[in-house]
């Protein structure tokens, strides 16, 4: 079976991952001398594929290297981060075998470390029951098995943003005491609400202030994007011309996961030659098949909200959404009134700001609420 070479989701190697050359090297050398990473981008513009691309490479150069993705969008508190980042290291760092089992059980009081066999292997498979009363000793010595093992460890924490919104208190600085302790681990702490990140690693009153180096992810070159949709669409006899290519690169600003899903859908078509026509027929496409999501979520805000992302959406950017010009070509109520819409609307990321003003977050959505 022939495999979609445009992903929507996960990495299926570097023969299928789009360029990133530079971004890549930047962060391998910054990991290997010692300093931690905080990766920011807007959502789906590819840092989890750049992530695995990462340990990719690690792992092709550094055979013992043992490299982590964790993803704590899901988690609501301190229980439930050191239960993913417990569940996803304890046990990987050895074979598990009866002395290594020993040896890790040894290291463990607050939580139970239960052996089982794999059913496929025969090997010693560990499983662990986590006690919440005891998170912060259980969090402690997770810390000490990843420094006593002495390999050198790669740990991805994605949407890292999502500890400023637990209840328990002190969790960053809890954190930061270990990580700066803990030589062999390198972290990558990736994010996409930017403000919070960069009030939690650029703010001199956060504990993480200045500890890692920020890298904010964009938009693949548009150059290097048609080259690698030109090489699969002819790999699949299909003719795609640079000028065509480039209107859907503008169209979505080169926004990874958009184009892919586009890319994808032409690629299934097996066209002889993509025409213009063909893209906005499969946008069309797309946009559709996500009409009754989009209805369902509008029907969420209020009658002011609705309002303002319908205005954004039709602006395509909007710069000065609290000036006359805009409220009235909008008919749009005060300025009071956009002022508390647009702040529910970038909490709930149904918009976001860039340098140049707000625009509706999920691109195929601001299709939709453009032919309102």
């Amino acid at each position: 079976m022939n495999i979609n070479p445009f992903l929507l989701y996960g990495y299926n190697g570097p023969e299928y991952f789009c360029d990133r050359v530079e971004e890549t090297k930047y962060i391998l050398s910054a990991l290997r001398n010692g300093r931690n990473i905080t990766l920011l981008s807007p959502r789906r513009m590819g840092k989890t594929g750049l992530i695995y691309h990462i340990f990719n490479a690690i792992q092709k150069d550094e055979k013992d290297a043992a490299c982590f993705y964790i993803d704590i969008f899901p988690t609501k508190s301190l229980d439930d981060f050191v239960h993913n980042l417990g569940t996803a290291v304890v046990g990987k760092l050895d074979s598990f075998g009866k002395k290594a089992a020993k040896t890790a059980l040894s290291l463990f009081k607050s939580f139970k470390v239960v052996l089982s066999t794999d059913p496929v292997s025969g090997n010693p498979q560990p499983s662990i029951e986590f006690a919440p009363q005891e998170t912060k000793n259980t969090l402690a010595e997770i810390f000490a098995y990843l420094k006593q093992s002495k390999q050198e460890c790669y740990i991805a924490i994605d949407e890292f943003q999502q500890i400023a919104e637990y209840k328990d208190e002190g969790v960053e600085a809890l954190l930061r005491s270990y990580i700066q302790f803990c030589p062999n681990v390198h972290f990558i702490f990736s994010g996409s609400k930017q403000h919070l990140m960069t009030e939690m690693f650029g703010s001199v009153s956060h504990p993480f202030y200045r500890s890692t180096e920020i890298f904010n992810l964009t938009a693949i070159s548009e150059d290097h994007y048609y080259a690698f949709a030109k090489k699969w669409m002819s790999k699949n006899s299909i003719k795609l011309s640079k000028e065509i290519f480039g209107e859907l690169y503008h169209k979505f600003d080169g926004h990874t996961w958009y184009m892919q899903r586009v890319l994808n859908r032409l690629y299934e078509t097996a066209l002889a030659t993509i025409e213009i026509a063909d893209v906005e027929q499969c946008i069309a496409a797309i946009v559709e098949s996500e009409k009754e999501i989009y209805q369902r979520l509008i029907a969420l805000l209020t009658r002011n909200q609705c309002q303002l992302l319908i205005a954004i959406a039709k602006e395509g950017c909007a710069k000065a959404i609290n000036s006359s010009a805009f409220v009235q070509k909008y008919h749009l109520k005060n300025v009071s009134s956009i002022s508390r819409a647009i702040d529910m609307l970038l909490s709930q990321e149904f918009v976001m700001k860039t340098q140049n003003g707000y625009v509706v977050y999920d691109r195929f959505m601001a299709l939709y609420l453009k032919g309102l």
